[in-house]
């Protein structure tokens, strides 16, 4: 795994051994970040289901100010912390080794928002539709920000969840990736 664009492009990260985590494939992570854009100035990123951090890692090369990482595995943390401090981002980033759901309501009520938010979780898990529940239910997706969950192509997410809908979703082989919105009020 490795950074794609930015100012850490073709940085290698190290990720946990075995296959209980899922990085997210080049191929994805490419068409996800061109699909964004350039990072909004001072950009907030929360990265969910975080395991190495490339997606989140990935957003501060390409420009984003900070970013939370946020995942059970302590040996995915592991490489995450490694990761960050490998890239010299420390000072701009905050690991929180928890459950997603639990992080978000967390998050919440310290008054915490974001530009972007990646949620990245186990595909044959319903963890997808409930951190979007959570999201939608919490104010953490700022104004004009956006949630991006990595899913398994066969198993889509809800249309809409509390203050946010469904924007938009691409597919890339057996993975799909849906943007949601937050609904103005």
């Amino acid at each position: 795994m490795r950074i794609i664009g930015g100012w850490a492009r073709s940085r290698r990260l190290v990720a946990p051994a075995g296959t209980t985590t899922r990085p997210t494939s080049d191929r994805v992570r490419e068409a996800l970040f061109n699909i964004l854009g350039p990072p909004p100035v001072g950009a907030a990123v929360l990265d969910l289901f975080a395991g190495a951090g490339g997606l989140g890692l990935e957003a501060l090369s390409r420009g984003a100010a900070t970013a939370v990482f946020v995942d059970t595995s302590r040996s995915a943390v592991k490489c995450l912390r490694a990761n960050v401090d490998a890239l010299g981002v420390a000072s701009a980033v905050s690991v929180v080794c928890a459950d997603a759901i639990a992080a978000i309501r967390r998050l919440d009520a310290q008054g915490r928002r974001f530009h972007w938010v990646f949620a990245d979780p186990p595909y044959a898990t319903d963890l997808a539709d409930r951190a979007l529940v959570a999201l939608g239910d919490s104010a953490l997706v700022a104004e004009g920000g956006i949630a991006v969950v990595e899913h398994a192509a066969r198993r889509p997410t809800v249309d809409a969840a509390g203050a946010l809908v469904r924007t938009d979703r691409r597919e890339y082989g057996d993975t799909a990736l849906s943007f949601y919105g937050r609904v103005p009020a």
